[in-house]
């Protein structure tokens, strides 16, 4: 879970979202502020609901064409509360909330790397492959 959420007003324009998230390499931010999520506008949202409509990103308001309904899971939820959220939804990144408080972003990397790397299963992997690697370089 990434601590620091950068937020974007809906106020703001398309081209000012996607400036927004290369510059920070993401793909997805939330609207509005901690205390008042608004909304998210993603990259599939600027594709789809400007860019394949011809709309102008320079004056097109992410307000306009950002998600509304935004699923959220809570700071205490399990890990597997989290993925079974984004499995049922199809989304790939959830606000993590405490009260009504944005706290956190949690996205399907975090869910990736907490799996894989976490529990061990890379590292056995890469042990199994570099052993068979290691057999097969002797024959």
């Amino acid at each position: 879970m990434t601590r620091h959420v950068e937020f974007i007003q809906p106020e703001a324009t398309a081209q000012d979202a996607a400036a927004l998230m290369g510059e920070l390499d993401v793909s997805a931010l939330p609207l509005g502020s901690p205390e008042a999520l608004r909304g998210v506008i993603t990259d599939r949202d600027l594709l789809y609901r400007v860019v394949a409509e011809g709309k102008d990103p320079r004056a097109t308001r992410v307000g306009d064409v950002a998600t509304r309904l935004v699923f959220t899971c809570h700071a205490d939820d399990t890990l597997t509360v989290a993925m079974d959220l984004m499995a049922s939804h199809n989304i790939r990144r959830l606000p993590v909330v405490e009260g009504e408080r944005v706290v956190g972003w949690l996205t399907l990397s975090d869910v990736s790397r907490r799996l894989l790397v976490d529990t061990g299963v890379v590292q056995s992997g890469l042990r199994d492959l570099s052993e068979s690697l290691g057999e097969g370089a002797s024959v």
